[in-house]
């Protein structure tokens, strides 16, 4: 499966803080359990192409009659 493969797998997702200083992407699914800790610096940069994937997407709509 790749990044542009729809799915029909449903999950929870959670981001904060650990205790430890870390920052958590926590994902759950069905039979999945899945804590993914970054330091502070790897977590700005996950959310700076976050940022810049919802810029592009949003762009995309445009000259489309406004679609998304």
């Amino acid at each position: 499966m790749g990044i542009n493969s729809e799915s029909e797998i449903a999950a929870n997702l959670q981001i904060g803080p650990t205790s430890m200083g870390m920052v958590r992407i926590y994902i759950e699914a069905d039979g999945v359990d899945l804590p993914l800790d970054f330091d502070p610096e790897e977590a700005l940069e996950i959310a700076e192409e976050l940022r810049a994937a919802a810029e592009t997407v949003r762009n995309m709509g445009k000259g489309k009659g406004g679609r998304r």
